[in-house]
């Protein structure tokens, strides 16, 4: 197998996860990564002299394959947990600490629930009817909005639940899916007839002592896709960048791909295809030899949003944030999403300089590109605004940075789990074919590793395979009908695109 050609498409963390367990697997291994730079989402650079991640700033250690990665790569001595994930929600205009008891937003303790008020007497009165109301009938996969809705109000679900989930997907509750963004949750209300006993069971059944929630590293999340590239290429495997991916076709041993320009293009061969890139490319490089698999990654559709990172003197603040961050309802209408308190959050920025307190505000929402259709100098004075109407800032920030991630966050919408479940099928009929990312199982980076996982997997099977036979790449390995191996649990239950609030453990 030492001959064999496996080419992955996208440089993101899910291809190079991918390509590093290919090439640990005894491949020669092309990463090809259509933009500058590696890395997709992750990426770090500094605000003032801190380093401040551009998009995701940490990733879930309650799930393991992130983790385990930084393990194997031998820098488990690099990561750092959050000072506090202590946070709050701005709702009927004032900030509210988020309810204990709560799942992404699913309250479990009424009496926590009502000390928050972060609802309003109606609303909170509402919510009670769930303990006594009929069983929902549990069929055809619905939105977040239609089911929680009708067992808690829709309250709840717009000043709860959407923010939580507006974290994860920057979506709106009306269209995602209730089994594939709430799975713990879907799952437990099946056993149980009220939503409040369905959360109650899962914190009972949660360990008393789970760790810390997230993990990130001193230099920003974003040094991860280096680390994982390097040990690619101490695997004897290659990386390259600007190595736009044009087609993926079909020959008789094999596959071939075409890179670059339509004026300048450059063939190459491989054995075996990981397709690590967002929905849209996959679905146009696949439509030529699995039409099906693209007709349904075209449906999959996309938010945008721009993140804002700003570094303050700490004299700004008329008093120096203690949480990590707040979040912000839709139903608020105001144009900032969610705060983060980065200083405050990662204690080893406050102490690499205790003068500034770096903030990063979320901004966009998934229907809502013309908020993001703003000048970079717009962006930053609406988040500014927020800063000064809310936290009482009243100085200007010493230096600014605008990201934006145009299509950035997969909308895991009504259907979503059938829709994954017929794509890995079209997939699984193509020898030597496999597909990994954030489209599919979960957003966070353990969940996109978990895909990157699954696919070398099904690679390195259709290479072994082959080898056995003795035969060409193309002899029917997809005859079993069986897909990318053990499917991850869809959607994680908290994500880390802004940091997620989450109660402190007790």
């Amino acid at each position: 197998m030492t001959t064999s050609h496996v080419v992955v498409i996208g440089g993101g963390i899910a291809g190079l996860a991918a390509a590093r367990l290919i090439a640990r697997g005894g491949a020669r291994v092309t990463v090809l990564e259509g933009s500058a730079r590696i890395g997709g989402k992750l990426h770090v650079s500094e605000v003032a002299g801190l380093p401040v991640d551009e998009g995701a700033e940490s990733m879930l250690a309650r799930r393991p394959e992130g983790l385990d990665l930084v393990r194997d790569l031998g820098r488990a001595g690099d990561l750092v947990n959050p000072g506090t994930t202590s946070s709050a929600i701005l709702s009927h205009g004032a900030l509210r600490r988020i309810p204990s008891g709560q799942v992404m937003g699913v309250p479990s303790d009424l009496r926590a629930l009502a000390s928050s008020q972060v609802l309003s007497p109606a609303g909170l009165a509402r919510v009670p009817l769930d303990l006594v109301l009929p069983e929902t009938p549990h069929g055809a996969d619905v939105s977040v909005a239609d089911f929680v809705g009708a067992r808690l109000g829709r309250e709840v679900v717009d000043r709860l639940v959407e923010p939580l989930l507006g974290g994860v997907y920057a979506g709106r509750a009306e269209l995602l899916s209730f089994e594939s963004t709430l799975p713990a949750v879907a799952a437990a209300a099946r056993t149980h007839r009220s939503l409040i006993s369905a959360v109650q069971g899962i914190r009972a059944a949660a360990p008393q002592d789970p760790g810390p929630v997230f993990a990130s590293f001193r230099g920003g999340l974003g040094v991860l896709p280096g680390l994982v590239a390097g040990d690619v290429e101490a695997a004897g495997g290659t990386v390259r960048t600007g190595a736009m991916v044009r087609e993926l076709r079909r020959t008789p041993d094999g596959w071939r791909l075409t890179v670059g320009s339509a004026r300048d293009p450059e063939a190459v061969d491989a054995d075996a295809v990981v397709v690590a890139v967002p929905a849209a490319p996959a679905a146009r490089l696949l439509d030529a030899e699995a039409p099906a698999a693209a007709r349904e990654l075209a449906r999959i559709e996309y938010a945008s949003m721009a993140i804002v990172t700003l570094a303050y003197p700490a004299t700004a603040f008329r008093r120096l944030p203690r949480g990590s961050g707040y979040l912000v309802p839709a139903v608020e209408g105001r144009g900032v999403k969610a705060v983060t308190f980065s200083s405050v959050k990662w204690p080893h920025l406050r102490d690499r300089d205790p003068g500034l307190v770096a903030v990063r505000c979320s901004i966009g929402r998934f229907g809502d590109e013309q908020a993001l259709q703003r000048s970079d100098d717009e962006l930053v004075a609406a988040a500014m605004h927020e800063l000064a109407l809310t936290c009482g800032v009243d100085e200007l920030p010493a230096e600014t940075r605008v990201s934006r991630w145009g299509g950035g966050l997969p909308q895991y919408n009504v259907g979503h789990a059938d829709r994954v479940a017929r794509i890995r099928a079209a997939v699984a009929a193509q020898p030597g074919l496999a597909v990994a990312g954030a489209a599919y199982e979960g957003l966070g980076v353990p969940a996109c590793i978990a895909t990157a996982r699954a696919a070398a997997g099904r690679v390195l099977e259709h290479l072994e395979r082959v080898k056995s036979r003795g035969g060409t790449a193309h002899g029917s390995d997809g005859e079993d009908g069986q897909a990318e191996g053990p499917r991850p649990e869809p959607g994680d239950p908290v994500h880390d695109v802004v940091g997620l609030p989450r109660e402190e453990p007790r």
